[in-house]
Order: structure tokens, then C-alpha cells, then sequence
């Protein structure tokens, strides 16, 4: 049984797609939500399996409700589908690592290819075979190959279709690209600061402005500094505010 959170702040939408929903027993619609806020404080209350979003919506978009619910720990678990009238975002839902994207009106055969990948992707329990702190990585620094641990790492960069790894060490490359890199790394432990940075949460020294208006920058314990883009900046400051 897969808990399902609707979140939409249309009711004719919400209505629509829990009747789509119906003839799937495996689906259990445990709440609603017509804003990203409201979802947040369902999911502080109990743990869903399965949100659908709508992109567009007052306060807190799709987008953007998304990240948060990746880095909430009762929701470890959680896959997200777009469910949106826009066809423009689909690069950014999958960038977020999105279970699927479906345009409204959603076709009801549409909709069940969404439902065989959620239970092909429950069945194989992939998704979220994150890699141990102590994972050891085979690294190469100039002449000299090192095997340094994941918690060792304090930056992952998106150079091309590689990856740049950055430690006490210096800095080395993985011939694989971010995306592959991400869907391996707890997000409790590392943060996706822009499309292609993510840093260790727990090398975060401090946060500044950054040159452009509405961005921000983290400095690491090393010294350097990575810019966090727009839309990246309210998460990052959740990240470390206890309080809410």
C-alpha cells in the first residue's frame, strides 16, 4: 500500500485525480493539501509514500516544495510526480529526481504507466540505496591513486559529463555524471546547492549575500566558496533553522 498525499490548490483538480486514483487498491489517499505549506505540516505529522504536486500554486511552488520533502527524514522513502497544466518544467522535475511527470488532463493510461514504474521502482529498492559515510571512493591525484571515505568529501561539481570531487586532498574526477552521483547520496548528509554543485552539509563554515541579487554563497572549512542559486536559497536556509 503506497500513502498518498495530493497537494493542489485547485479542489476540481484534487477531486479529479483522487477518481483516477480509485481504480488502483495499491493507492491509498491518506490526505490533501491546497498549499506546498499545508503539505509541510501533513508531512510533519505522519509519512507518505507518494505525493502527487501540482507546480503552480500560491507561496511555495512544485518546485520547490519538492527539495524539501527530499530532505525531510520521515520522508525518506517518498517518490513525487509533477502533475501540472505546463509542459515547460519537466527538465526541472527530473533534475529533482521526480518519479514521473504528468500534464492535466491526465490521460488514465498515462497515469498507469506512473503507477507500474512506482511499484517496478518499490520491487528493485534502488532508489534509495544511499552509500554509507564510510563508503571508500578510488580517487586520482596526479601520479598517486587514494581511496578517500564519502565523508572525507567535501564538494561534488558537474564538469561536462564528469564529476569533480573535492577533499583535504585536492581535487579529483569521477567519470560519471552529477545526477548519477546524487541519486547515491543521502540528502541528510549532502545538499544540492545549484544544478551543479552539492556540498557537504556539515562542511558549510558559513553563508553569505552572493553578488547577484536573491543568491547566496556558502563558504566551506577549505576556504572556497559556492554560489547557491535562487531557487536553492530559502531551502538552504531552512537547512540549518531548528525553529522554523
Amino acid at each position: 500500500m503506497f500513502k498518498t498525499l495530493v497537494v493542489d490548490d485547485e479542489r476540481l483538480a484534487r477531486a479529479e485525480l483522487k477518481r483516477l486514483l480509485a481504480p488502483y487498491p495499491q493507492i491509498s489517499i491518506e490526505a490533501e493539501a491546497c498549499t506546498a505549506e499545508q503539505a509541510l505540516e501533513l508531512m510533519q505529522q505522519q509519512a507518505f509514500d507518494l505525493v502527487f504536486l501540482d507546480i503552480q500554486m500560491p507561496g511555495l511552488s512544485g518546485l520547490q516544495l519538492a527539495p524539501q520533502i527530499q530532505n525531510q527524514s520521515s520522508q525518506k522513502h517518498c517518490h513525487f510526480v509533477f502533475c501540472t497544466a505546463f509542459d515547460q518544467y519537466a527538465l526541472d522535475a527530473f533534475e529533482l529526481n521526480a518519479l514521473d511527470y504528468l500534464l492535466k488532463p491526465v490521460a488514465p493510461e498515462r497515469l498507469e504507466r506512473t503507477i507500474q514504474k512506482l511499484e517496478q521502482q518499490r520491487a528493485s529498492g534502488q532508489q534509495h540505496s544511499y552509500l554509507p559515510e564510510q563508503h571508500g571512493i578510488l580517487l586520482k591525484f596526479g601520479d598517486i591513486s587514494r581511496i578517500k571515505r564519502l565523508n572525507e568529501i567535501q564538494r561534488f561539481e558537474s564538469i561536462g559529463n564528469h564529476t569533480a570531487v573535492y577533499c583535504d586532498d585536492g581535487k579529483s574526477f569521477l567519470h560519471s555524471s552529477l545526477s548519477k552521483v546524487e541519486v547515491r547520496l543521502n540528502p541528510q548528509q549532502f545538499f544540492k546547492v545549484s544544478r551543479s554543485d552539492l556540498v557537504r552539509i556539515d562542511a558549510i563554515r558559513q553563508i553569505e549575500p552572493g553578488l547577484a541579487a536573491g543568491t547566496m554563497i556558502v563558504v566551506l572549512h577549505d576556504g572556497s566558496a559556492v554560489e547557491v542559486s535562487r531557487r536553492q536559497v530559502q531551502q538552504l536556509k531552512q537547512l540549518f533553522n531548528a525553529w522554523g
